[in-house]
């Protein structure tokens, strides 16, 4: 590397700052063969955690969807926990971690808001007998279905009409998803991390002014409901 860069002609060097980035895509790309010479020659298995799928963000990771036309996404997951009224009142970027990761963390932060919080429906993502049990010490109901083949107590608790209620209303946080990517998640222009977490950020504040704004347009229509039915 050190030989590379004292052949880049003096005038061509510029700042500090730009002979770091040299550097910094150098050792992208002696990373990037060695990994093609275990892979392709050695027949090795590169662990997830060494890849890079962009080395002008290298925070982006690898999202299995396994959605229909779309089973692969680059970037970073985004949790979020929603109200019963559609307000979101916590979010949480995932960076180098899953669903069971965030589960009680987001619980946590969230009650430290809202303290009256006291059930939460989740994805069967989310579920691992650990995280399972942390979160009946924090919440009076936890909604969590378990993938696989199931116990009868499982089987009897994933029946109980509670449950079932709370797994209908959670349908409607695919609504705040898609308005999350409606309102800049989906795609991010801004570079760096922070700027990411920024961006997440300000479209969670979006999506609660369009959700106040439903709301206050819906009572502005019913008092000119009122007022007619009145002059009726």
């Amino acid at each position: 590397m050190e030989k590379t860069v004292q052949e880049i002609p003096q005038k061509h060097r510029g700042s500090k700052d730009k002979l770091l980035k040299i550097e910094e895509f150098i050792n992208h790309a002696q990373r990037q063969m060695q990994q093609l010479e275990r892979r392709v020659i050695r027949g090795e298995t590169i662990p997830h955690e060494e890849k890079v799928f962009s080395i002008f963000e290298p925070y982006t990771d690898w999202l299995s969807q396994g959605k229909a036309g779309v089973p692969v996404e680059l970037g970073l997951a985004v949790g979020i926990i929603e109200d019963q009224h559609q307000f979101i009142l916590s979010h949480r970027v995932m960076q180098q971690a899953t669903d069971v990761d965030i589960a009680v963390p987001i619980v946590q932060a969230t009650q430290a808001r809202f303290p009256e919080l006291s059930s939460c429906s989740f994805d069967q993502g989310f579920h691992s007998p650990a995280t399972q049990r942390q979160l009946g010490k924090l919440l009076a109901v936890v909604i969590m279905p378990k993938g696989g083949r199931l116990s009868q107590a499982q089987q009897a608790r994933e029946q109980a009409q509670e449950f079932r209620a709370g797994r209908r209303q959670h349908a409607a946080v695919e609504s705040a998803i898609h308005a999350l990517e409606l309102h800049g998640v989906d795609r991010c222009p801004d570079r760096g991390l922070p700027a990411f977490r920024r961006y997440v950020a300000l479209a969670v504040v979006a999506r609660n002014m369009q959700i106040v704004g439903r709301y206050l347009q819906r009572q502005e229509q019913q008092l000119v409901i009122e007022h007619y039915r009145k002059a009726a």
